[in-house]
């Protein structure tokens, strides 16, 4: 192998037994080899987990003429020409192909004149076709423990004919973040450094500076939100603020966090401070004006405030009740008496009669029927006992003669 080539392409074993980690999949990957015919299989996992080396040992041990492709760089003309003759394809980045691309593979599969084997970093519910997604088998990779990135880093360093201590190891594994490939470019970094720079202070030292990893486009994106999202609903502010930290020294949009907390604001402080949402738009209004990195300040200020503050979802679980209700009956008539007549036809219909304005009577209140006749006295709205609620349903409770201790069950 060519030593110009980068050390994880040197690195790629050729064979299943040299293969480091993954070994929930061990027994499928061997019963995939044993097996008369190689499925189609989606490899689902993080960057540099080894999808792209598992495909490629399937390829080859299935004894068929095979072509890797990378997504990006191949559009529907170049596939067809490149895959004349060709019975496996080992595709990486499939979520980088729109739905019509995805759709270019579902006969060929169906019919089992190519056999599929395609890689991707985000969650293949979300971007990988239900069609093509029903007609592959999808496994699912985990990032490198600490242990095989050590083991990994050890041979990488041999390779490179580079002796270094256990301790540096143990840094290159830690600062690699179960990156395969981030461990052995980092290995042969450190193999150009000056021999007094190869000691675990040196390397401390001189690393590159490596931030946390966060694909703002794949899994991590949508898990760090919902933690922090969870956090704020479960009133931790430590971890909402570190989830936080996670996505915005991870690269992530500041704008993506905005609209996270405008919509934490609404569902699960809701009512309980209705100050929340005014602070949380506030923030947004704040963050574009002063920008970034100077933009965590208001986004911390405005996630520790939402941790803090007592919650209610009651105008969230609200809409839900009265969506659920349209979806399941459709939307009844509206009562004759909320219309407006905008023509003489419609006042002659009875469209606005025996309407009562509210402004006109004490209190400005009066009884009168809003919702159709079928939903009588029908309750979406069940207010919650905490923060600012009691008091704001208090004169809705009043007029509806509703006892704050009713059982909303």
């Amino acid at each position: 192998m060519a030593v110009s080539q980068p050390l994880p392409e040197r690195l790629r074993p050729d064979d299943v037994a040299d293969f480091l980690g993954q070994g929930h999949l061990t027994d499928r990957i061997r019963s995939f080899m044993r097996a008369p015919r190689l499925p189609s299989l989606l490899f689902f996992g993080p960057p540099g987990c080894g999808k792209s080396t598992l495909a490629l040992l399937l390829a080859r041990a299935s004894g068929k003429k095979y072509l890797r492709l990378s997504a990006p760089e191949a559009g529907l003309q170049h596939l067809r020409r490149s895959l004349t003759g060709v019975e496996v394809l080992v595709l990486d980045e499939l979520h980088r192909f729109s739905k019509a691309q995805q759709d270019f593979f579902l006969p060929l599969v169906e019919s089992g004149e190519l056999i599929l084997l395609a890689t991707t970093t985000e969650n293949p519910s979300f971007s990988v076709t239900r069609q093509l997604l029903s007609r592959l088998h999808v496994l699912r990779l985990r990032p490198l423990g600490h242990a095989e990135l050590v083991a990994l880093a050890r041979r990488g360093a041999s390779t490179l004919q580079l002796s270094l201590p256990d301790a540096a190891l143990d840094i290159l594994a830690q600062a690699a973040h179960g990156d395969a490939r981030t461990l052995l470019n980092l290995v042969e970094y450190v193999a150009a450094l000056p021999d007094d720079r190869k000691t675990p202070e040196g390397i401390k030292a001189t690393l590159p500076e490596m931030l946390a990893r966060h694909d703002k486009d794949g899994d991590s994106h949508y898990e760090l939100a919902s933690a922090l999202i969870k956090s704020i609903r479960g009133s931790d502010p430590d971890a909402a603020l570190y989830y936080l930290a996670c996505l915005l020294e991870g690269g992530e949009d500041p704008r993506f966090v905005c609209r996270r907390l405008i919509l934490s604001a609404s569902e699960d402080v809701g009512l309980a401070d209705p100050r929340a949402l005014q602070l949380a738009v506030a923030c947004q209004q704040a963050v574009e004006f002063v920008g970034m990195p100077e933009g965590f300040i208001p986004l911390a200020e405005t996630t520790t405030y939402l941790a803090l503050a007592r919650k209610s979802n009651s105008s969230y679980a609200a809409y839900l009740a009265a969506a659920r209700e349209v979806k399941t009956n459709g939307p009844q008539p509206v009562p004759l008496h909320l219309r407006n007549a905008t023509t003489q036809m419609q006042k002659e219909w009875g469209y606005g009669k025996d309407y009562k304005y509210p402004h006109n009577y004490p209190e400005a209140w009066i009884r009168q029927d809003y919702l159709p006749a079928e939903l009588a006295d029908r309750r979406f709205y069940m207010p919650r006992d905490n923060g600012e609620e009691p008091r704001l349903s208090q004169w809705w409770r009043k007029i509806h003669n509703i006892k704050k201790t009713d059982d909303w069950s």
